[in-house]
């Protein structure tokens, strides 16, 4: 279900990044980028770094695939892989601008993106951060900065959020598996500190279902953002695995709880919920159960592991955003247990008509989580 909201500032100039990852000169961008129309014999996505993991015709990496975009002006490598590993499925609540090819997830649509990023800001959890600031400035400092890794970037929402309440020069290395989402990364990323600090940014594509120990070396710091449910236990071992590795701390934000608050209430509130909660946790996925799986992982490298709630509070003012969850929302629910549609049907059209006039609240629980792992000598 594709959504329209208006571009959001700073979307219509694309600027291109040369191999230091620097902003340079604007480039000409055709109708549609900064929007999520498909970007397919248009824009190429700023010097992504790609790496191609078959040379099938029918596969979206191959050159001869209309889906290619073209090898990037600057070729980099990504995360260090594993043999091809199944997709990670697609979050619920996410809505997909394109279903992609059988087998494949679903691409995030940067609308929708874009349309949450105000919430997720709001939502994050600030009692984190100074506990973050302390441990950064004891680590070893480096003559590039903090080095950060951003996994599953997305639109670079994280990096728009975190770095200007940072102080220092930074390094931002945003992965992600789709490169029309690190082309708008690319596109809107920070480029000032807390204190005024150079930021500078680079692009890599890799899919994080691979993620392999030494994938991070030389990170002074790695986050994400809504990631973790969407993960199943190994992948979360493998991520802290790799945090432990290269001894830098981790902030993991945005994981769904599993509780969903609405006001008024509904008698089908609950079963709703726990459809959905059901749908989350499909073909092994996490889930709800991220931030509990996530914190063991950790822990048993030694890390020292903080939560902090993180919830989204929506009212009239997030009208457009409640709207869009709600539809996703209820379709999980239903696509878990199809008996739930015909009053799942009439339960999404009260729903929006009270979301429509104003009249619904809904908090949507989510987790933030911190760890601390222990510095090795090598990391920064």
């Amino acid at each position: 279900m594709p959504i329209q909201p208006a571009p959001a500032a700073g979307w219509t100039d694309v600027w291109s990044a040369d191999p230091s990852g620097e902003h340079t000169d604007p480039v000409d961008t055709p109708d549609g980028v900064g929007t999520d129309r498909p970007l397919e014999g248009t824009a190429q996505p700023a010097r992504t770094g790609t790496e191609r993991l078959t040379d099938s015709p029918d596969s979206p990496d191959s050159p001869d695939s209309p889906d290619n975009p073209g090898p990037s002006a600057v070729e980099r490598g990504t995360l260090r892989l594993r043999e091809p590993a199944p997709a990670v499925a697609v979050p619920a609540e996410a809505v997909p601008s394109d279903p992609g090819r059988p087998g494949e997830p679903p691409r995030y649509a940067p609308a929708w993106l874009r349309l949450r990023e105000p919430a997720d800001a709001a939502a994050r959890a600030h009692d984190l951060l100074d506990p973050l600031r302390i441990r950064l400035a004891n680590l070893p400092s480096r003559a590039d900065g903090l080095v950060v890794h951003d996994l599953g970037c997305g639109t670079g929402s994280m990096g728009r959020w975190l770095a200007s309440l940072l102080d220092g020069a930074q390094h931002w290395v945003l992965h992600d598996r789709d490169p029309y989402l690190l082309h708008f990364a690319a596109v809107a990323a920070p480029r000032s500190a807390a204190d005024g600090s150079r930021v500078t940014v680079e692009t890599r594509r890799g899919d994080l279902a691979r993620l392999t120990p030494d994938a991070l070396a030389g990170a002074g710091l790695v986050t994400a953002s809504a990631l973790l449910d969407v993960l199943t236990a190994e992948e979360v071992g493998a991520l802290a695995a790799a945090c432990a590795t290269a001894g830098c701390p981790a902030l993991l934000t945005l994981s769904v709880a599993g509780r969903v608050e609405l006001a008024p209430a509904h008698p089908l509130d609950a079963e709703i919920t726990e459809a959905f909660n059901d749908h989350q946790r499909r073909t092994g996925l996490l889930g709800p159960d991220a931030v509990t799986s996530a914190a063991k992982a950790f822990a048993a490298h030694g890390a020292t592991v903080r939560a902090h709630p993180s919830p989204w509070r929506l009212g009239p003012g997030e009208a457009a955003l409640a709207e869009q969850w709600l539809r996703g929302w209820v379709g999980a629910a239903v696509e878990q247990r199809p008996e739930l549609r015909e009053p799942a049907g009439r339960y999404l059209e009260e729903r929006l008509a009270a979301c429509a006039a104003g009249e619904l609240r809904v908090v949507v629980h989510h987790t933030d989580l911190l760890a601390l792992c222990r510095p090795t000598g090598g990391s920064s």
